[in-house]
């Protein structure tokens, strides 16, 4: 996948979905984070970012994003500052964003936007940070926004910083949206969350031994369309759910398996294929151009 430009002056970046393969809580840190366990898998579908370079400094959000999500709220203007002012930049941008993954789903959709900005205005502004000192930039905007920096799918622990690249079975997907915007926060309050897990290995994953997610009993429990989807996935395959949010999916090694089981799911489920990747697309558009 490449970046794409147009003669308006924008250019178009790929920000990729995620999935969480499986999610383990482990302990809490003093300063109240979680720490966790989990496999990050990179999608081949995602979200779309638009930059047009401006030069008179100011950065800009051009049309919706996120609804509700005020444009100095949004992660891609705060990412664009945080990059801008960690390198005394005096370049500005306008931001397109065009949404695809579901807020509060669970897919990454406002980090992975973020990392894009951050890597994509970093080779267009020339401000020359590598991948490390961009993906501490991108957790100060969230946890899962290095994953997408660094553009590989990974085994992560801490907080999700904490990443080791792997490469995994080629997998297609069956994702669900039920629709549900779960706030996170909340959620991580919840008597019912199980935050004492046993660390496991990558062995212990690449076993097959270790699935199930540490949110999942939790909003099966007190969301009844996240219940209600699971009960439709269950003739289908093992139905898990992806980090903190409502989605769910169910993984099929192949594209045909997947698209057969979406045939065979209730009309008004919203519902949708996508690959599983190693690398990110974004890595690919950014080799593509040129300009790094």
């Amino acid at each position: 996948m490449t970046a794409v430009a147009d003669e308006a002056g924008w250019s178009y970046w790929p920000a990729p979905a995620k999935l969480n393969l499986f999610l383990h809580i482990t302990g809490r840190r003093a300063d109240g984070y979680h720490v966790l366990q989990t496999v990050f898998r990179l999608l081949d579908w995602g979200d779309r970012i638009g930059l047009r370079l401006r030069e008179d400094g100011q950065v800009r959000r051009k049309g919706a994003s996120v609804a509700g999500v005020a444009e100095a709220d949004d992660l891609v203007v705060r990412a664009a500052i945080a990059l801008k002012n960690a390198t005394n930049c005096g370049k500005g941008v306008d931001i397109r964003v065009e949404k695809r993954i579901p807020a509060g789903g669970g897919f990454g959709g406002g980090s992975s936007d973020a990392a894009t900005v951050l890597v994509a205005l970093n080779a267009l502004w020339g401000t020359g940070l590598d991948e490390d000192a961009l993906a501490a930039l991108g957790v100060c905007l969230g946890a899962d926004v290095p994953v997408f920096v660094r553009g590989r799918s990974a085994w992560a622990e801490g907080v999700g910083e904490l990443l080791t690249p792997l490469e995994l079975p080629e997998a297609w997907y069956l994702l669900v949206d039920p629709g549900v915007h779960v706030p996170t926060a909340e959620l991580f309050r919840s008597q019912h969350l199980t935050r004492d897990a046993k660390p496991v290995k990558i062995a212990d994953f690449a076993s097959g031994t270790v699935l199930g997610n540490a949110f999942e009993p939790v909003l099966r429990r007190q969301e009844p369309a996240i219940e209600a989807t699971f009960q439709a996935l269950s003739g289908i395959g093992r139905a898990r759910l992806t980090g903190s949010g409502s989605g769910c999916f169910v993984e099929f090694a192949t594209r045909a398996a997947a698209e057969q089981a979406l045939a065979e799911l209730p009309p008004q489920l919203r519902a949708w294929v996508a690959a599983g990747v190693d690398r990110s697309p974004l890595l690919d558009a950014l080799e593509t151009t040129g300009i790094v």
